[in-house]
């Protein structure tokens, strides 16, 4: 037997799940403190030459950088040098692609 019940849920467009998510990043860093280290943690891996990915890796990285608008002279740095600002914005950036690959396609399949 199926419950029936309204949906606890609803559709939310990409710029409300960008809204609400540096929201919650904004209660995190009020409530929990920096998370800064977890970021710098992940763009340290996306650079490890070892990676079998590490071309890919080093693009979308690139692709993160670029839509935080963080000049081409300071992607190079390392993670703590990066000011206030750039911060804020990769992890604006982060969560605008949180936002929108969240609403890909489920299923996606190779074109033959």
């Amino acid at each position: 037997m199926a419950i029936i019940a309204t949906s606890a849920t609803v559709p939310l467009s990409a710029g409300a799940r960008l809204e609400g998510l540096n929201h919650v990043a904004e209660l995190r860093s009020r409530f929990w403190g920096d998370g800064w280290a977890d970021v710098a943690r992940f763009i340290d891996d996306l650079r490890d030459p070892r990676d079998a990915q590490h071309a890919e890796n080093a693009r979308a990285l690139a692709a993160i950088f670029f839509l935080a608008r963080v000049p081409a002279a300071r992607q190079a740095l390392p993670p703590d040098e990066l000011s206030r600002e750039e911060k804020q914005a990769l992890i604006a950036a982060m969560n605008h692609i949180r936002a929108v690959v969240s609403l890909f396609p489920k299923r996606l399949t190779m074109p033959r």
